[in-house]
């Protein structure tokens, strides 16, 4: 399927690694401009090298913390300058660290709020201007299943990222006149870094093993097995594409059917 969406102008953020990075190479595979950002400048060079071989588009990399508004701002004005605008923006970033109520303070939280919904808030509100002049955009914020049904020891992610929810629905009505579609998807355990952490977090609590760990998801999966970012990744391009013009103010899970409540 022809996505509509070639020579568009997308910025994926905590793209080095995981979701993010699969998202940038199913773009750069629909000959979307890509650019990534991520903290790490040596991540950063590899995932670049490891996306242009793979899809056979160039790609920008801009060294960013999501969490400092003035980096964001200053990575935004860098791709205006380059490119002239900015048609798709995937706001994504690091999960907090797992673990239980009595394992945080209050300032965690705060942390939480600011790596996953503040950083979400602040690309909006750098990005947006541009999109109403072109009056077409594509927003999603990459959250969790989490914000449907809480996972037992991610307390810190079951919080912030739910507000990211409350952002995108409200965001979608205020917007959706000016042709900017926003947003949200929800992924359950895939295939990455950060689920393979969790594996090793079970592991040092004493739950049981790593294996253990990952027989106990793929029984509560209905497809018996944990996805995969490349199929995390066709979902999101197709949120981006012309054909979902029509879609906005959605929380989409990418689960294999993990969530079990009907909304």
């Amino acid at each position: 399927m022809d996505l509509g969406i070639k020579d568009k102008i997308a910025f994926i953020t905590a793209a080095s690694k995981g979701l993010g990075k699969a998202v940038a190479m199913q773009l750069a595979r629909e000959e979307v401009q890509v650019i990534i950002c991520a903290r790490n400048e040596d991540d950063l060079i590899k995932a670049k090298a490891d996306i242009e071989y793979h899809s056979g588009s160039e790609i920008m990399t801009l060294k960013v913390d999501v969490t400092k508004s003035e980096q964001v701002h200053n990575a935004v004005i860098t791709i205006l300058k380059e490119f002239g605008g900015i048609d798709i923006l995937v706001c994504n970033a690091g999960g907090p660290p797992a673990g239980m109520f009595e394992d945080f303070t209050p300032d965690d939280y705060r942390e939480a709020v600011e790596l996953n919904l503040m950083s979400t808030i602040n690309l909006c509100y750098e990005v947006i201007p541009y999109m109403k002049k072109n009056t077409w955009g594509r927003i999603i914020n990459i959250t969790s299943v989490s914000v449907k049904q809480p996972i037992d020891n991610l307390i810190l992610s079951n919080t912030s990222r739910t507000g990211v929810i409350g952002f995108t629905k409200s965001l979608s009505n205020q917007v959706a006149k000016y042709g900017i579609t926003v947003n949200a998807v929800c992924p359950s355990y895939t295939k990455t870094q950060r689920v393979e952490n969790l594996a090793h977090a079970f592991e040092e609590s004493g739950k049981g093993s790593m294996t253990d760990f990952y027989k106990n998801i793929e029984n509560t999966i209905p497809m018996r097995r944990i996805g995969t970012p490349e199929e995390f990744a066709s979902a999101v391009a197709y949120l981006a594409s012309q054909q979902a013009d029509y879609i906005t103010g959605v929380a989409l899970q990418i689960d294999g059917g993990f969530v079990k409540g009907l909304f």
